[in-house]
C-alpha cells in the first residue's frame, strides 16, 4: 500500500526514471484491466450561471470567461447525446449540470430520460449533479443512474484556496450520500492549481480511503476569465508521474485521464494510457477535446482495445 512518503518520492523523482516508473505502473494496470481502454462521453446538460466561487471553473460566479450558457437541456437533447456516446464507442455516458445542486425540475428531467437511455443503449450512466443529500441520491439510483461524479479536486489543506462557498466536508458528505444510496463513486481532482506535491498525494490517498471506483485526473486548463487564468505549472513528465502515483495508490480503480490531457501531455498522451485505463472522447464541459478519431487511432496504435477500431483511411470502422 502506497505511503505518503512513497507518493512524494514518485512526484519528485528524476525525469530519467520516468520510463521505469511507467513500466512499473503498467504492470499494475495490465493486471487489473488488461489492454482495455474504457471510453466516457460527457454532455453539459446545464451550463454556466453557477453560484459557487470555484476559482478553476469557467462556469462559476467569479468567472468572466466567454462560454456557452444554457438552462437544463430537454430530455430529447440529452437522449441525442446518449446516441452520440454510443456511436463513439463510449461505455459510460456522463450527464453534468452546473450549479450548487439539482433543482427539482432538473432532477425530474434526469429521472425521465435515464430509463429511456437505458432502454435504447447499453450505456452506464454517470451524473455530476453538484452537492447531494440522501433523498436526491436515492432518486438518482431509483431511475437507473449507476454512478455519481463529485470531485474532491484537491487536498483538504489546499481546498480553501480554491473555493469558499462550500467546504471539503460538503464534498465528502455528497460522496457518502451517493454511497449509501448504492451508487458507484467517481471522484478525482485537478492538478496544477498551485498546490504542493504533498496535496496531490493527499488527494490520492483520501480517494483510496473513500474507496471510489473511478478517478478522473484533470490537469488545469487556465481558462481566460477565471481567477487561475495564466497559471501554468505543469510539464508532460510531471503529469505522467501524477498518473503513475494515482495508479500505485489506487491499483484497482478506473483511472481516467480527463480534461487538460491534450494541453499538458501533448505528444506524450499515448504514454498516459500505459498507466490510466480510461479517457473521455469528445469535448469537456466548456473546452474542446481532440477529435474522437484521433483518440481511437491512438488506442489502436498502442495495441490497446476500446471496442472501436479505425480504418486505414482514418474513419471509424463501426461508427
Amino acid at each position: 500500500m502506497l505511503s505518503r512518503v512513497e507518493g512524494l518520492h514518485i512526484l519528485q523523482s528524476s525525469d530519467d526514471e520516468l520510463l521505469d516508473l511507467l513500466a512499473a505502473a503498467y504492470r499494475i494496470r495490465r493486471h487489473w484491466f488488461g489492454r482495455r481502454v474504457d471510453l466516457n462521453f460527457l454532455i453539459s446538460a446545464k451550463s454556466g450561471d453557477c453560484s459557487e466561487d470555484c476559482s478553476y471553473c469557467s462556469q462559476s460566479r467569479v468567472s468572466s470567461a466567454a462560454i456557452p450558457q444554457h438552462k437544463m437541456l430537454p430530455g430529447q437533447e440529452i437522449l441525442a447525446g446518449a446516441k452520440a456516446a454510443f456511436t463513439r464507442g463510449a461505455r459510460t455516458y456522463c450527464i453534468a449540470t452546473s450549479g450548487r445542486t439539482l433543482a427539482k425540475g432538473e432532477l425530474d428531467v434526469i429521472r425521465c430520460v435515464v430509463p429511456e437511455i437505458k432502454r435504447r443503449y447499453p450505456l452506464a450512466i454517470c451524473t455530476s449533479p453538484g452537492l447531494l443529500n440522501a433523498e436526491t441520491a436515492m432518486q438518482l439510483k431509483a431511475c437507473g443512474v449507476d454512478r455519481v461524479n463529485h470531485n474532491l479536486n484537491t487536498s483538504e489543506r489546499f481546498y480553501p484556496m480554491i473555493c469558499s462557498t462550500h467546504s471539503y466536508d460538503d464534498r465528502l458528505a455528497t460522496l457518502r450520500a451517493a454511497r449509501e444510496a448504492g451508487l458507484s463513486l467517481c471522484s478525482g481532482g485537478i492538478v496544477g492549481m498551485g498546490e504542493e506535491a504533498g496535496d496531490v498525494v493527499d488527494l490520492a490517498l483520501r480517494l483510496r480511503d473513500v474507496r471510489v471506483e473511478a478517478i478522473p485526473v484533470n490537469f488545469l486548463q487556465p481558462i481566460p476569465g477565471t481567477p487561475l487564468e495564466g497559471t501554468w505549472r505543469l510539464t508532460p513528465q510531471y503529469c505522467l508521474k501524477v498518473l503513475a502515483m494515482f495508479r500505485f495508490a489506487n491499483p484497482q480503480c478506473e483511472l481516467r485521464i480527463a480534461a487538460g490531457r491534450e494541453m499538458h501531455l501533448r505528444s506524450l498522451q499515448p504514454l498516459g494510457l500505459y498507466v490510466a485505463n480510461s479517457i473521455f472522447v469528445g469535448d469537456y464541459l466548456t473546452t474542446k477535446g481532440q477529435p474522437c478519431e484521433d483518440d481511437h487511432r491512438m488506442i489502436d496504435d498502442l495495441g490497446f482495445d476500446s471496442g472501436v477500431h479505425v480504418t486505414a483511411a482514418g474513419g471509424d470502422a463501426n461508427a
